[in-house]
């Protein structure tokens, strides 16, 4: 073979190639090449995919990068417009030095040179040319572009500049032709260039997708990348179709008369060998104190925890077990080479809680090892928990620990900065991660690419269902409609044809959410970096990349719920002056475990979803165990065991065990298999098996390999003695029975949980749940504050608090905080959640009013902030949010007034600074009140303006709801809220299923009209009840029927169906609406005695007599207790005026509406 392809973009080009690794790989193969190469724009992302994708198939992968050259310096902005911005230049790693060199040229391309591209300067390429040969790229290059523009001199000029940078015989002259006028210009010239220079030619084909028949699929991508339609005429193409992967043949046929550049291509193959080193792990060394090692450290620092964490044990002298579990674990640690791993972790898990970050328990396997309880990285007492440290660290399957840490949501970033310091921020980076054109995403896509219209494309993404990592190909399978589709209509398949050919492409990067990796040296030795969107530095390689290269991974997971418990204690000690322990807690305290059995969790960590809630309800946990298992048990898969997990922990006699020596691996969760520990426990303790080999068993069911789950039968069965392994025989468990656990431990090890992660999130489940059982106030407060920017949630908090009997008040310049706290014996609302407000002002607000007292008046506050950027629309929405409320004066007459107050201020301040003197300076302090500007005499506004006020400032309603009176009316009609729209946090979907019928009421917020291309009227509607808002798409045939209906503060309810999207809240399309007032409505009157019915009878019939309508009327008598309900023709319009005056006269909660 004489010619291997040099330029070559992958998928890698983001929406520019569509050539994907493998499949480029394997056309490489067919065609016979033994080489390749990969040359992505600025960036080198796909490499190692693409090395080990090559070495399988036993081509040789050269690594390389088409970077992006500035005209002058890196540093430059604009210095030139356009095209000039930067050249292209083909690199490509010789060997293990310039892949070294080329790692860092990329990495400076973004970290010093990002102007539109990543760009380098020869600077940069003269620093780190060793080891790199250069092409001089496509028409792009700075050498072709000069001959494009007829300047031959300034050509040479530039190609005796890159071959002095390389060396001779590391820069070639590149030649392509694809059918482009220019490129035929600039071959002859760079012929003739070749000889008079003495630089050798090469040929390339600009490869950006795999086959000749992607031309379509490929520019259908281009089209996404720049939001055009194919049918547009002023758009970005590839013209001519011959930008795949071609064979020698057809590039000899292209260059009859330059075989030798052809050649050339294979010649530079031959040279580039680079080989990547898998699995050898790179940590940074820990620093220690002098006079220890990391070794005798570690020692020292786990003895002291182990004294710190069992305490009784060692006075009582059952501490022996404990000292072998952690001196075993500690000599595998050391073994496997991880002593420096363990302490890099243990000194930013104590940095955080030295410096008050809250910290989560553990996550993962890691709260199996007793060396992670003793150095406090995690809080799970291992022995207590049954848990295994072989789940978290195998000495018999060496691989990268791995853990992942909880921090406080809004600290969390605290404890990477200090990670950075300590190690240096050039070893410290995040790590990117690739959004991907998924099944329902890139149908969508493509679908607007080929004007097709939005409902069209619409109604065939959504026949893909919501399945985790669906494919395209796995919905044709699972959907027969789809399939029948796909089949039969010959748009729909065309459209399927070009999605499958570009599902699963790389479509753009972020940032991970937690991932850092921390590298011994500068990590651009190990691997290349890019930007992230807000200028942070990432890795180019993904989190599962990095940690084959051996480099040190840590998640730093920022968790909400963290944050809520440590403002709930704060609160507390705020409310009450007690400093709460959570780490103390009894965590089997009777109240708390009965209260989470009532499924009355809202707010409680885990387990506030609508199902789990009803899961709670019927477990009915005794213990923390209990929790444990059933977070395990929630879960797609083990579902189907709740009921038996639940008979067996209602009827512990009932269990039957196959064999004895089951009963104390499965007596804590009543006969059921739920950990993946207890798979582990039972091939040890039935089998024989040691716990690292079980551990691999373990991991083999899971991944459900086939032949070594068949393999370890014979193994668990009948023993194999030249591996060790005793088998169930030998212990004297029969076959049938052997045979038998084995099944059920194969057909439960796929779905089972990690124990030890269950433990950790059950701790924090029940700490939340003890918090909001012992101190609701101060954990709601806590709770809403962490949902401070979600409206919607807050909305549902809300309505929480209400149905626990907690007020909410308004806020309050006076009491009220930053965030949600608690203000006689309720709770205040936060100052920061007024609109138009900034964070540093209520800073502001809050520290005068602690330095200097408290606000007297509306001038005093106005006198008193004018040092920060409150303005007058920032005043208005104080007042309207009742923020002054508590200084006297309704919200009507400080709205008459404030302009006036701001003016009287500013207008005195600038006398003040001219030095100027008023009657106002020289009259006394009495005198001075009379010239106060008085509040007029304007009353308040209507409860309904209030509400609106509210509303328009804070996003919801606070000091009531336009539905409250009707709450028990909705609630009888609705089948779901609007918060079951809402995606959950904890699953990442929605409650309710797609095309699932839905009936929910409320108020008209908002109405948006469209029109269809056929000038038919629609409606976007926002519908909102006493949990939140939900989006309401109305039809034109509906439009039409309810268009009467279809009016802003209506109140209706709509019944439709049910549309859920990936990863986006929920809609409901309408079928049907109905106006509140007519549906049928019953008016509860209470009364607590007959003496109160007399008392309050006659005025009653008064005001009853006087209101005509539909609704019936029920009186309740409750001692005794009796009812009555009024005939039709004493039937009521239950409004908000009559509700008012019978609320006024016998209280509001003894006046309902059903």
């Amino acid at each position: 073979m004489a010619f291997a392809h040099l330029h070559v973009h992958t998928e890698y080009s983001l929406l520019d190639g569509s050539n994907k690794i493998k499949e480029y790989v394997k056309r490489v193969k067919e065609l016979g090449m033994d080489s390749a190469a990969i040359t992505d724009h600025g960036v080198m992302y796909g490499v190692i995919d693409f090395y080990r994708a090559a070495r399988e198939a036993g081509i040789n992968p050269v690594i390389g990068c088409e970077v992006y050259v500035a005209p002058n310096s890196r540093f430059d902005k604009e210095l030139t417009g356009g095209e000039d911005r930067y050249y292209h230049l083909v690199l490509l790693a010789e060997n293990n030095t310039g892949y070294a060199n080329l790692m860092k040229i990329v990495s400076r391309g973004f970290t010093e040179g990002y102007y539109y591209k990543p760009r380098v300067d020869m600077e940069v390429l003269q620093q780190f040319h060793e080891g790199v040969i250069a092409l001089s790229a496509c028409l792009a290059g700075e050498v072709q572009r000069y001959i494009v523009k007829g300047l031959l001199d300034e050509a040479k000029k530039a190609a005796r500049k890159y071959e002095s940078c390389f060396g001779k015989g590391n820069f070639f002259l590149e030649m392509q032709d694809h059918g482009i006028p220019d490129q035929k210009t600039v071959n002859t010239v760079l012929l003739r260039m070749s000889r008079e220079l003495d630089i050798p030619l090469v040929v390339t084909n600009d490869v950006h997708y795999t086959c000749a028949e992607d031309e379509k699929p490929h520019d259908i991508l281009l089209c996404i990348q720049t939001g055009k339609k194919l049918a547009d005429e002023d758009r970005m193409r590839y013209v001519g179709g011959q930008y795949y992967v071609k064979s020698e043949e057809e590039m000899k046929g292209l260059f009859p008369y330059a075989w030798e550049a052809v050649e050339n291509t294979q010649r530079i193959a031959d040279r580039c060998h680079v080989d990547i080193e898998f699995g050898v792990t790179r940590l940074p060394r820990y620093e220690v104190p002098d006079g220890h090692t990391s070794w005798t450290y570690l020692q020292e620092l786990c003895q002291k925890g182990l004294a710190e964490r069992y305490p009784e044990q060692i006075r009582a002298g059952e501490d022996q077990a404990l000292k072998e579990r952690l001196s075993y674990e500690l000599n595998v640690i050391r073994t496997m080479g991880y002593v420096d791993y363990f302490l890099i972790v243990w000194d930013f898990i104590n940095y955080a809680k030295s410096n008050g970050i809250a910290v989560g328990p553990g996550r993962g396997s890691a709260a199996g090892s007793i060396v992670s309880y003793c150095l406090r990285i995690t809080d799970i007492d291992p022995i207590r928990y049954h848990l295994l440290f072989e789940r978290f660290l195998n000495p018999e399957r060496v691989s990268m620990p791995d853990i992942d840490i909880d921090f406080c949501f809004e600290r969390r970033q605290e404890v990477i900065d200090y990670v950075g310091r300590k190690y240096g921020h050039d070893k410290v980076v995040q790590i990117v991660t690739f959004g991907t054109l998924a099944a329902k995403g890139v149908i969508r896509d493509v679908g607007r690419v080929m004007d097709l219209p939005y409902s069209y494309v619409d109604s065939i993404a959504r026949m893909v269902p919501n399945e985790l990592n669906i494919t395209i190909d796995r919905a044709l399978e699972i959907n027969p409609e789809f399939r029948k589709l796909y089949e039969e209509d010959e748009q729909v398949h065309n459209l399927i044809v070009m999605c499958r050919r570009l599902e699963g492409l790389p479509r753009h990067t972020s940032m991970h959410a937690a991932g850092v990796v921390i590298c011994p040296e500068s990590a651009d030795e190990f691997v290349p970096l890019s930007r992230g969107s807000d200028g942070s530095v990432t890795t180019q390689f993904t989190m599962t990349t990095l940690e084959e290269l051996g480099l040190l991974k840590m998640d730093f997971l920022g968790l909400r719920t963290l944050t809520v418990i440590q403002n709930a204690v704060e609160n507390i000690r705020k409310s009450t002056g007690k400093v709460i322990d959570m780490d103390s807690v009894d965590y089997n305290d009777r109240a708390v475990l009965e209260a989470i059995g009532t499924g009355r969790n809202e707010g409680i960590f885990q387990i506030e979803s609508g199902g789990m809630k009803t899961f709670m309800k019927e477990l009915k946990p005794q213990n923390l165990e209990d929790i444990i298992a059933g977070i395990s048990l929630y879960r797609p898969g083990p579902m189907d065991f709740i009921p038996k997990y639940i008979k067996g922990k209602n009827s512990k006699g009932d269990i039957a065990y196959s064999c004895p020596e089951l009963e104390p691996i499965l007596a804590p969760t009543y006969g059921c298999i739920v950990y993946q520990e207890q798979v582990m426990q039972i091939v040890r303790d039935l089998g024989g098996y040691t716990m690292g080999r079980s551990d691999l068993v373990r991991r083999a069911m899971s991944k459900k390999k086939q032949s070594v789950m068949e393999k370890e039968r014979a193994n668990f069965i009948f023993g194999n003695p030249e591996e060790g392994v005793p088998g169930c025989i030998a212990r004297g468990i029969p076959e049938s029975t052997a045979s038998r656990i084995y099944d059920e431990m194969m057909d439960f090890a796929k779905y089972a949980f990690n124990k030890s992660h269950a433990a950790c999130y059950a701790v924090v489940s029940y700490q939340t749940a003890w918090l909001k059982y012992y101190y609701p106030l101060e954990f709601m407060a806590a709770l809403l504050t962490s949902v401070i920017d979600n409206p919607k949630k807050v909305s549902e908090y809300i309505l929480t608090c209400r149905s626990m009997g907690i007020s909410i008040l308004p806020p309050d310049i006076n009491s009220g905080e930053v965030g949600f706290s608690v203000s006689e014996g309720a709770i205040r609302y936060a100052l920061t959640a007024i609109k138009s407000i900034g964070r540093g002002v209520i800073d502001y607000i809050v520290e005068e009013r602690e330095q200097r007292g408290l606000y007297r008046n509306l001038k005093d506050f106005i006198t008193r902030t004018t040092g920060c950027d409150l303005n007058k629309r920032g005043i208005e929405n104080l007042i309207k949010a009742g923020a002054f409320d508590g200084l006297g004066g309704t919200r009507k007459q400080l709205m008459s007034i404030y302009v006036q107050v701001l003016e009287s201020i500013q207008q005195n301040k600038k006398n003040n600074m001219a030095g100027q003197l008023t009657l106002f300076d020289l009259a006394g302090e009495e005198e001075k009140e009379s010239y106060d500007i008085r509040l007029p005499d304007v009353g308040e506004y209507s409860r309904e303006m209030i509400l609106a006020f509210e509303k328009e400032v804070l996003g919801i309603y606070v000091s009531g709801h336009p539905l409250e009176e009707y709450e028990g009316f909705w609630k009888k009609h609705v089948t779901s809220a609007t918060s079951a729209f809402l995606i959950d946090e904890e699953t990442g979907a929605v409650t309710l299923e797609n095309g699932s019928n839905a009936t929910i009421g409320g108020i008209i917020a908002s109405k948006k009209i469209k029109y269809t291309k056929h000038d038919k009227v629609m409606a976007f509607l926002q519908l909102e009840d006493l949990a939140g808002s939900v989006e309401v798409i109305v039809f034109p045939q509906n439009y039409e029927k309810y268009s009467h209906l279809l009016v802003p503060d209506n109140k209706v309810f709509i019944r439709g169906r049910v549309a859920v999207d990936d990863e986006k809240d929920g809609k409901l399309i309408c079928e049907e609406m109905t106006a509140f007032e007519d549906m049928p409505r019953t008016l509860w009157i209470k009364f607590s005695t007959m003496d109160a019915y007399e008392t309050g009878r006659d005025p009653m019939f008064e005001m009853l007599k006087a209101s005509d309508g539909k609704d019936r009327v029920t009186i309740y008598i409750e001692q005794p207790r009796s009812m009555k309900k009024l005939p039709a023709n004493m039937s009521v319009r239950a409004d908000e005026t009559l509700l008012r005056e019978l609320g006024g006269l016998f209280g509001n909660e003894n006046v309902k509406v059903v």
